[in-house]
């Protein structure tokens, strides 16, 4: 897929994020593992190239794809522990490939389906397991699907830390915002507004063409007064 489509679809679910302000009291709604979905099925193509290039690929290649296929039509459990039917599931898939390109990607969409399932906590092992991959979107992705289960489990010191680490890492208009406005909306609800309003007005100096610049300046007041 082009980076055109990436971009386009990433900015269509910026637009259904930011559009609830019911995220300030319900922080822990876990709205960007459909935004992850979206980044890694449309990179898949790309991911297969990239992560998989050992004497086992073909194999490899030939797993992660049919785990793919369940993850897309949100087969969580089969993507997870596998069919029955030749496919072993993406945590045995981790487990079996290692440290290698193959298993590191099993392990980000192991993650991706624990938390899709509700088990942040085994979400976030797999999550925090996964290496960067040295990609502009699939690494700060992973980085903000592992902040938001942090909030769900309440860990929110963790939760904002991770976040503005997939914001720095992104670096970029379609993420970044997000990340910080993810934060900043945290730290509003924790009472944190001077931490909030750096988010901001981060969004503010550094992001001028995102959705979210549109609209910064109302977070800016709200967290000023």
């Amino acid at each position: 897929m082009t980076n055109k489509k990436t971009h386009h679809d990433s900015l269509n679910v910026e637009q259904t994020l930011i559009s609830s302000e019911a995220f300030i009291d319900k922080y822990k709604k876990p709205i960007m593992y459909v935004f992850i979905a979206i980044i890694v099925l449309v990179g898949g193509y790309f991911l297969y190239r990239h992560f998989i290039s050992e004497p086992r690929a073909a194999k490899a290649n030939e797993l992660m794809y049919k785990g793919q296929q369940y993850f897309a039509s949100d087969d969580y459990e089969k993507a997870l522990n596998g069919d029955g039917q030749g496919f072993p599931g993406f945590v045995k898939i981790a487990s079996e490939y290692g440290s290698s390109k193959a298993g590191n990607l099993a392990k980000l969409y192991a993650g991706l389906s624990y938390a899709k399932t509700g088990k942040y906590q085994e979400a976030v092992k797999e999550l925090e397991e996964f290496s960067n991959c040295n990609d502009e979107m699939i690494s700060p992705a992973a980085l903000g699907a592992l902040g938001n289960c942090y909030a769900e489990l309440n860990q929110l010191d963790k939760a904002t830390s991770t976040l503005m680490e997939a914001a720095k890492k992104a670096d970029n208009n379609s993420l970044s915002p997000i990340y910080l406005m993810q934060a900043g909306k945290i730290f509003e609800a924790q009472g944190q507004k001077d931490k909030a309003l750096e988010c901001y007005r981060e969004i503010k100096t550094k992001y001028v063409n995102s959705m979210q610049y549109g609209e910064i300046d109302k977070y800016i007041e709200r967290a000023s007064k």
